[in-house]
């Protein structure tokens, strides 16, 4: 019997179903103005573009321009790349201009679907950002529809690391500019770090489209972007912790593999105090319980997840003395990012390679609060109805998936189960024999490198030839992506295949016309190019009769749009194809999800060695394992999210009045309020409202206004006359500061005092910001731990986080009070004796530059310095000249760890 959801469905159709019928008759419309734009000149497209900007900038609605706007961009885009748009792709075009997620299969044309809502939302003038997953998709599809919105008289740009200052401003003025997810976050923070308005790159956030958006707004979306200085180097502390964790046992630290959490036991605890002091990390009578050791504690826990939780091949490489990560998602290195905390530094000490200095967080952001800046966000991926919860709390994104161009004729086969990792291999080796003696083309996915390269050993001795695509291949993945698709080939790839590029039946043929022609520069092109593609007609063909492509993936992911993802590399545009997993009871997920239960039903069957059981309750089960883990890992996303949206708050207002500050031409009246409030503080701290003259402290708040206003008044005096209060003394203390401050504004002259308090108001912005983060980050640390006294954390978090900021802002007013009334200008000789100073320093300097190694200088011992009593040497920091006086650092010196 059929419930009365189903039969809601079969009346009304699904939600997704009404929404394709909702823009069928918008694509009818632009279809019936398509023979009327087939008949403009070139010049008259770029003429059509200009009448349509005029009527947006007039007011005229984005919605009420899209017909017209589409069917131009369509007739520019066949002129320009000779495609035209499927109707399939307008629909895309149209729910992306809406402000939504259009999801479409592998091969169905999304780099071509980006450009209509681009066009149309360019039209208002304030720019249209094109979001790519890497450099290269940036450059590619830049390069290549830039020759499409030149048709349509419009600019392109592309955003890229090391560009260039005048390059990048230039890019990101044009109509369209194409750019990562990290450089456009990065150039955010930035921009709001530069001093001057026209030091900074980025337009207000207009309209975005984001390819890939599963990868970017919620694999990516983990790990906040950072922009950090050098802290304290204590690589040797690393070190030293690194020699103690491969000497813990089994019953020293508890491992939750589903949650990724690691943690010492009372037992790994005692251990830990006893060899710390052992190797002089731990002071004598100091146990680890004690706030001192909290630092200590970070770093032994982090050393713990490094080497229990992060494994070689599979979560990072080691290339040049370097750890590389590994995207999980994409199998690709992330050179350039660090995993922050220390826990970069313990896995480069596990890994004995070169320890680089911690870092001091500077300037930060998530990608959710990047990305919800924008007025109007939208996104396409072939893989997003799994994450569409997500995707409307957080982003307020709803998803559309949009019907392909052709029917897919691909095949998904239910999963084999097997008992054991090696049986699966044995039965995954034979199913690729099998496809591969009839020519089958086949796409082998993996989920590390240790396994690809372990699958690989088992094909060679088989006598299979393979290609091999994961991190340690990346530079050659455009070339094995366009050999996949050919007969015969055999292509193993760790969870990367062909992103952003399609794999086609027969090879590439662009790719194969573009080899051939720089292998012959002067033959014939267009007899090359014809040659090509008649062999490729033939080729084509022939892998379609052998079943087209063959995706076998070894493993199921915890994302189901991962599998997904893969499975989609088949069957592109109608294409035929196949997909299979083989999986086994060993495998992470099977094992850490329930495989037990799936363990006895398997012993009840009676199976025998090498079989496998195949049902769909199998993919059921399997699936609703999958739906927990990603609901779990959205829990910690959102609840990540939720402390971060305190932090954002205070990040707007900050990067909001930064650009205030930069765009007044006067900030006298601001300064001369902070002064103003600085005193009445200064007057209430010390003569309390309503108080009694014997209850003043008139001598400390002397003390504070020569230290805070620079000024030496007689402020006892005043509070000694009869009669006067406390707003007399306010009133008296503002005219002594007003008059100070506008002599010093005829001394320096008005436009220099202006310059000198605006940089003075932005370097304390950034150094309080700066303090704040820090400060923040400590507490967001333990703030965990209030839900033991039945205190809400985030609540905790909220309100101290305030307070935390209200102290920033005083502490504003004070500083940059206190700053500018200490500055004052500098005479003639104290001019020629600076400039005197500075020669000398770059004179001594000099040698010191040439030389390979510097010689350390011999200092003077310390007062009282006794070599065999650590009592003596005072608290010199592991940087600090060592206290015997040889010269040397403490840490190469008495300081050193043997």
């Amino acid at each position: 019997m059929l419930g009365i959801g189903m039969i809601a469905k079969k009346v009304f159709g699904t939600p997704n179903d009404r929404k394709i019928k909702a823009v069928r008759p918008l694509v009818a419309k632009i279809n019936a103005l398509e023979p009327e734009f087939e008949k403009l000149s070139d010049d008259g497209i770029k003429q059509k573009t200009q009448e349509l900007r005029d009527r947006a900038i007039k007011g005229e609605s984005l919605d009420d321009l899209l017909p017209e706007a589409f069917a131009n961009c369509r007739e520019g885009a066949r002129r320009a790349l000779g495609l035209r748009a499927f109707d399939t792709q307008l629909m895309g075009g149209i729910f992306l201009h809406q402000g939504n997620i259009s999801e479409m299969k592998t091969g169905e044309g999304k780099t071509l679907v980006a450009t209509f809502p681009s066009y149309l939302n360019a039209l208002s003038g304030k720019g249209v950002h094109i979001v790519t997953v890497n450099d290269y998709l940036a450059r590619r599809d830049a390069e290549w529809m830039s020759n499409v919105y030149t048709a349509l008289g419009m600019t392109t740009g592309v955003v890229v690391p090391q560009q260039p200052d005048e390059e990048k401003r230039q890019a990101y003025a044009c109509d369209v500019t194409y750019a990562t997810n990290n450089e456009l976050g990065f150039d955010y923070l930035r921009d709001n770090m530069k001093s001057e308005l026209d030091q900074m790159y980025q337009r207000p956030h207009n309209f975005a489209v984001v390819d890939e958006v599963d990868s970017i707004l919620v694999d990516e979306a983990r790990t906040p972007l950072i922009i950090s200085g050098p802290a304290q180097d204590r690589s040797e502390m690393y070190a030293a912790i690194d020699k103690v964790i491969p000497e813990i046992l089994d019953d020293h630290f508890t491992l939750d593999e589903k949650t990724r959490q690691v943690t010492f036991t009372d037992e790994g605890n005692d251990f830990l105090e006893e060899r710390l002091s052992v190797l002089g990390q731990l002071p004598e009578g100091q146990t680890l319980y004690d706030p001192e050791s909290a630092t200590l504690v970070h770093h032994v826990n982090q050393a713990l997840r490094a080497h229990k939780l992060f494994s070689k091949d599979k979560d990072y490489i080691v290339r040049d003395d370097e750890v590389v990560l590994i995207d999980e998602f994409t199998g690709r290195m992330m050179v350039g990012r660090r995993l922050s905390d220390g826990l970069h530094q313990a896995i480069e000490a596990k890994e004995g390679v070169s320890i680089k200095p911690e870092n001091v967080t500077l300037a930060s952001v998530t990608f959710q609060n990047y990305f919800r800046l924008y007025n109007k966000l939208s996104g396409m991926t072939g893989t997003a109805a799994t994450e569409a919860d997500e995707f409307r709390e957080i982003y307020g994104l709803g998803v559309v998936e949009v019907p392909t161009n052709r029917p897919i004729a691909r095949i998904d086969e239910h999963d084999q189960v097997y008992r054991t990792a090696r049986e699966k291999f044995e039965g995954i080796v034979q199913e690729i024999k099998e496809a591969h003696a009839k020519g089958q083309p086949i796409l082998v996915g993996t989920t590390s490198i240790e396994k690809s390269e372990f699958l690989a050993q088992l094909l060679e001795k088989e006598g299979v030839k393979f290609n091999v695509l994961n991190a340690r291949q990346h530079e050659k993945e455009a070339q094995i992506i366009a050999d996949a698709g050919k007969l015969n080939a055999v292509t193993i790839a760790t969870n990367m295949a062909g992103r952003g590029t399609d794999i086609k039946l027969g090879g590439n043929v662009e790719f194969a016309v573009l080899e051939a022609i720089a292998a012959s520069p002067d033959g014939n092109h267009e007899a090359i190019r014809a040659e090509i593609e008649a062999e490729h007609a033939a080729s084509e063909q022939a892998v379609k009769d052998a079943g087209g492509l063959f995706v076998l993936a070894t493993e199921r992911h915890e994302s189901r749009r991962i599998d997904n993802q893969l499975r989609g590399r088949s069957g592109r545009q109608g294409d035929p194809g196949r997909s299979a997993f083989f999986l086994s009871l060993e495998d992470d997920l099977m094992r850490i999800f329930g495989s037990e239960r799936l363990d006895k039903v398997l012993s009840g069957l009676g199976m025998k060695e090498g079989e496998a059981i195949v049902h769909p309750w199998v993919n059921k089960s399997l699936e609703r394992a999958q739906a927990k883990v990603e609901g779990r890992n959205f829990d910690i996303r959102k609840q990540l999210l939720k402390y971060d949206d305190v932090m954002n708050d205070q990040r707007k207002v900050i990067f909001s009045q930064r650009r205030e500050i930069m765009e007044a031409k006067d900030l006298s009246e601001i300064v001369k309020d902070m002064r103003d409030q600085v005193i009445d503080d200064l007057v209430t701290q010390h003569i309390p409202p309503r108080s009694y003259a014997d209850q003043w402290d008139a001598q400390g708040l002397y003390a504070d206004v020569i230290q805070y206003l620079g000024l030496d008044v007689p402020v006892i005096e005043w509070a000694e006359e009869e009669g006067v209060d406390d707003d007399d003394i306010s009133e008296r203390l503002e005219e002594a500061a007003d008059k100070f401050m506008a002599e010093k504004t005829e001394a320096f002259g008005a436009q220099t005092m202006r310059s000198i308090e605006k940089q003075i108001l932005l370097q304390t912005i950034d150094a309080k910001w700066r303090e704040h983060l820090l400060t923040l980050e400590h507490l967001r640390s333990v703030v965990g731990f209030r839900g033991y006294a039945q205190r809400d954390p985030l609540n905790e978090y909220k309100s101290e986080g305030f307070q935390l900021f209200e102290r920033l802002l005083d502490g504003l007013r004070s500083d940059v009070t206190q700053k500018l009334s200490q500055i004052r200008p500098m005479s003639q000789e104290e001019q020629e004796r600076l400039v005197t100073q500075m020669r000398q320093q770059q004179a001594a300097a000099a040698p010191i530059a040439s030389s390979e190694v510097a010689a350390e200088p011999a200092g003077e011992a310390l007062e009282g310095f006794d070599e065999n009593d650590p009592t003596t040497w005072g608290n010199p920091g592991r940087n600090d000249l060592c206290p015997c006086g040889s010269g040397k650092k403490f840490k190469h010196c008495h300081g050193r760890i043997a």
